[in-house]
């Protein structure tokens, strides 16, 4: 028996896709802010020591970042800029070795401040492309780099985020800048020596780049379940809660329980295993791809962190069962992630206050292991509204590295990771008609909890894996990180000229 005609007319396309998507809890939260953002900018004198001399140097600094935010909530500052005008003076040493063009990269300590709490974030590896200096004995306006007879090195990049956790006015502020200059000949060639370090101080108090207002607003992800509540079974993962998106059936998922169940009872009743299954042939298999991005809490930092956009590869329809008896239709696929040609999730970097006051610097990243994530759609066909639930399986490992506390470098070695693999299941409900909700083919939100295992490996000389376990690790067995992806549209390898190709980045929601 196959499915009856007006089914098959009304039939979604289930093409399930997969976000398999991540918990990034932990040491770094890292964010887009989602509020109203202003161009702040701030000019810093600061003192500079060249071999020629000292020099005072008028540093401009400008960021886009958000005018306000919520508590926990992470910011990451854009369009980062640090302008540096290097007077003539300071570039003596530099034309006596017959240089021709100067670069630079810039690394800026930035203060965080919020309440009684300060950390200082480390603005690295900001890029200063080459300049042309300007010739001996050549005045001012001699040349369209230069500035009060010197040059201006402006230099740009990604920065690490931040995050506030107490209500009230936040600044962020320029203290240190190091630069690192590199001097090359007209030929392209580098000078001897190639590179001068100056290590450059503020000459006065703090001038804030930006004034952020924190709002003491709800969590931008639903509160941890209490893992001590009583009749809660630690070792078992709490549900994520259904939040309907709208125009989606508010009462989507429950008719997509009892509607399965109770047609199934009926076949039962009536005459059981007597309703043959339709499994079409693989030909119904196809490719695509997507990309995800959204946030995870940090249950133990009281935060939220970015994950992604992850790439991923998906091959559609691997099984596709139709039970036109119990009126449903399964479907099944599975997910790879990529980045940089490795099975992962792309690095994150971020400054946070651990433990609520010692600020710390990380980067993490987040690779699959085992199988591809795996993608199972369930769809009940004897409702008008086609109502639909997605669940997305992914095992992945947590890896931390370049880690600073307090500005100070902790060597935690090459392979400080979770002792184990941990699973991420997340779940999306949606129906076809109308589309509404999380739907395979065309994304939606994603919702669900992790547990994060204990780290091991972590340090050299010294067994830094108690550390990451307190501040990062789940307590017990508890799936009590909850996280919520959004997953952009397929593009479908069969309609590569389609309006979803190539594959968008989505914008996170909370």
């Amino acid at each position: 028996m196959t499915l009856d005609a007006r089914a098959a007319a009304r039939r979604p396309l289930h093409l399930a896709l997969g976000g398999a998507l991540v918990v990034a809890t932990a040491l770094i939260p890292s964010a887009e802010s989602v509020a109203a953002d202003q161009t702040s900018e701030v000019t810093v004198p600061y003192t500079c020591p060249f071999p020629s001399g000292t020099e005072q140097v008028e540093v401009e600094v400008t960021a886009v970042l958000p005018v306000t935010a919520r508590t926990g909530e992470t910011i990451r500052p854009q369009d980062v800029s640090v302008a540096v005008p290097l007077p003539r003076s300071a570039l003596t040493q530099f034309t006596a070795l017959e240089a021709a063009t100067l670069s630079a990269t810039a690394e800026l300590t930035v203060r965080n401040t919020n309440g009684d709490h300060t950390a200082d974030a480390s603005w690295q590896q900001l890029e200063a492309p080459e300049v042309a200096l300007p010739p001996q004995g050549e005045g001012e306006n001699g040349s369209e780099n230069t500035d009060a007879d010197g040059v201006v090195l402006t230099a740009t990049g990604e920065v690490p985020t931040v995050a506030f956790g107490t209500p009230g006015p936040a600044t962020l502020a320029p203290a240190g800048l190091t630069l690192t200059l590199a001097s090359f000949t007209e030929d392209g060639a580098p000078t001897t020596p190639p590179h001068l370090t100056v290590v450059c101080a503020p000459d006065d108090e703090e001038r804030p780049l930006a004034r952020i207002t924190v709002r003491d607003g709800a969590s931008p992800t639903a509160p941890a379940p209490d893992p001590t509540a009583p009749g809660e079974d630690p070792a078992e993962p709490t549900a994520p809660p259904v939040r309907p998106a709208p125009g989606l059936d508010p009462d989507a998922h429950r008719k997509i329980e009892d509607l399965t169940e109770a047609r199934l009872e009926a076949l039962d009743d009536e005459n059981p295993g007597s309703c043959p299954i339709e499994i079409p042939p693989e030909w119904i298999m196809t490719t695509a791809e997507t990309y995800a991005a959204g946030y995870a809490n940090a249950v133990k930092l009281d935060g939220a962190a970015a994950l992604g956009p992850a790439f991923m590869k998906v091959v559609l329809n691997k099984r596709y069962i139709n039970d036109s008896c119990a009126s449903t239709v399964d479907v099944t696929s599975e997910v790879e992630f990529e980045y940089e040609g490795k099975r992962q999730l792309p690095p994150t970097k971020a400054t946070f206050l651990s433990y609520g006051f010692m600020p710390t610097t990380a980067t993490m990243v987040l690779e699959q292991v085992g199988p591809p994530a795996v993608v199972q759609t369930h769809t009940v066909t004897n409702t008008p509204t086609y109502p639909e639930e997605s669940t997305v399986t992914a095992q992945l490992s947590m890896r931390l590295y370049d880690v600073e506390v307090n500005g100070v470098p902790l060597d935690v070695g090459p392979n400080c990771r979770t002792e184990r693999p941990f699973e991420q299941v997340l779940r999306g409900y949606g129906q076809s008609y109308p589309p509404a909700g999380y739907l395979v083919a065309t994304g939606g939100n994603l919702t669900g909890y992790a547990h994060i295992p204990p780290f091991k490996g972590c340090g050299v000389g010294e067994n830094l894996d108690p550390l990451f376990t307190s501040a990062i690790s789940s307590v017990g067995k508890k799936a009590d990180n909850y996280t919520k992806m959004t997953q952009a549209p397929l593009c479908v390898a069969t309609n590569p000229d389609g309006p979803d190709c190539p594959p968008k980045v989505p914008k996170p929601q909370k």
